[in-house]
């Protein structure tokens, strides 16, 4: 029987358990002690406890999970998202213990682990990109700037998960946020590498979600639209991307097959973009201009809202191909049958300017019937803790066309409870209840318009 290590939390890590059951694996979890009694735990064949609660101590230490795979006896590793997903000494790691890991390469995550080495990636696989340059210091930063033109975006090198980002739009900002943005790079990624990159003031977030066999072979699996974003981090996301025509999805999706044919790719990854609305994204016939973001090298927190959308198993796919065996996705139509939305629920308070809320969960009922799914790691009397990111639940809900899925999430919303915690519940339903978002082709600064409503407003 194959034996995988699940080396993550939450609901990422009851996830991958769930997927091992479907193909008769035995599921390892490699858990902190603060999450030695978790659902996954608990859930799981067997538990090693791998350190402390701090992630930098426990999760976030490669040569500990390849420790605990090896005395697992594990014959693959799934990392989940976040932690060292895409850490290349984890797989350099488990190569040297002849231990697969659910995730590509390690040239490859090399290859695409920083925002610069990913640009001059995406040239050579001829994919579009914006202006932009790797910056040393105060005057290559100034000098860059005035190259590209502001407003520019500076962004931490290897940075990730929407953090490090900061927008530049006149020169006498630039003392102030490159020392800044260098410090946080230097804290959070442990480099203090900095890249200026053109800012689009009027941009979708639009990603393209792929896998590939490793030899040059890639299933697209459509693409999502994830332009709700409040401080660069994702909170709705939905599958089929909505108002975008048959050239500018073209383009998108040739783009990303592109990239992973020219890396030999293998396994689950996202290839994220902008989409510039002052151009016409939704044109049957010229495409809207496009330009390369960065690749997500691991399965993605959105990506249930593919699974649901296509009718596919991605992280069974991901384990398959780790496993030696072929990962059994089918080719896939460019638009999918349904249309899938997805609401992150974190604890956190939005009244608070969304000051994270952990603590004990005293009552939890989610919403249920056709076409909702519930992907979670919380149960009522659970102690949610503050050591890790606050991501409670996802709520993704599954419909034949997009009205539909806006209106099943909103009853799904309505239905959701949870006590002992704060939660971003109400921001997900003044989204979905704005006629802006209901319309379609919102942007990545749309949401000031959204939250917080006007106090007349306020959702209940």
């Amino acid at each position: 029987m194959t034996r995988v290590l699940v080396a993550n939390r939450g609901e990422i890590a009851v996830r991958i358990v769930a997927a091992c059951r479907r193909l008769g694996f035995e599921a390892v979890l490699a858990a902190s002690s603060a999450d030695a009694d978790s659902l996954a735990a608990r859930l799981a064949d067997r538990v090693l406890v791998i350190g402390p609660p701090q992630p930098s101590l426990s999760y976030l230490r490669p040569e500990l999970l390849v420790q605990a795979a090896v005395m697992a006896g594990a014959d693959v590793l799934h990392p989940g998202y976040g932690f060292c997903s895409e850490k290349v000494e984890l797989g350099e790691m488990l190569d040297e213990a002849g231990i697969a890991l659910a995730g590509p390469r390690p040239d490859t995550l090399r290859s695409v682990g920083d925002k610069n080495t990913a640009r001059a990636v995406a040239v050579a696989a001829g994919v579009p990109v914006a202006a932009g340059a790797e910056v040393k210091d105060l005057d290559g930063a100034v000098h860059a700037a005035r190259e590209i033109g502001y407003p520019v975006l500076l962004k931490a090198v290897h940075g990730g998960g929407g953090r490090g980002i900061h927008l530049v739009e006149h020169e006498d900002q630039l003392p102030t946020l490159v020392d800044q943005a260098a410090a946080e790079a230097r804290a959070g990624f442990g480099d203090g590498a900095l890249y200026l990159e053109k800012f689009f003031a009027a941009a979708r977030h639009v990603e393209v979600q792929v896998f590939g066999d490793g030899e040059g072979g890639c299933v697209v699996a459509g693409d999502r639209d994830c332009s709700v974003q409040r401080r660069h981090q994702k909170l709705v996301e939905e599958c089929p991307a909505p108002g975008i025509g048959p050239a500018t999805r073209a383009l998108l999706h040739d783009s990303a097959r592109r990239l992973v044919s020219h890396l030999r790719y293998r396994g689950a990854g996202t290839v994220e973009f902008l989409v510039d609305t002052t151009s016409d994204p939704a044109s049957a016939t010229e495409p809207a201009t496009v330009v390369f973001l960065e690749v997500n090298a691991r399965i993605q927190v959105e990506h249930p809202v593919t699974e649901e959308a296509f009718g596919i198993d991605l992280v069974a796919a991901q384990l398959r191909l780790a496993a030696g065996l072929h990962h059994g996705l089918p080719d896939l139509p460019a638009v999918p049958p349904a249309h899938v939305i997805e609401c992150r629920i974190t604890s956190e308070d939005p009244a608070a300017d969304f000051r994270p809320t952990p603590g004990r969960i005293t009552a939890v009922e989610w919403p249920r019937g056709p076409g909702v799914r519930i992907d979670t790691h919380v149960h009522e009397g659970y102690l949610f803790p503050p050591y890790y990111d606050s991501l409670l639940a996802k709520v993704i809900v599954r419909a034949h066309d997009r009205e539909a899925a806006v209106d099943g999430m909103l009853a799904a919303l309505r239905a959701t409870r949870v006590e002992g915690v704060s939660t971003v519940t109400p921001v997900h339903e003044a989204v979905l209840s704005h006629p802006d978002f209901r319309a379609g082709g919102v942007t990545t600064q749309w949401l000031p318009a959204a939250w917080p409503p006007p106090l007349e407003e306020a959702p209940r």
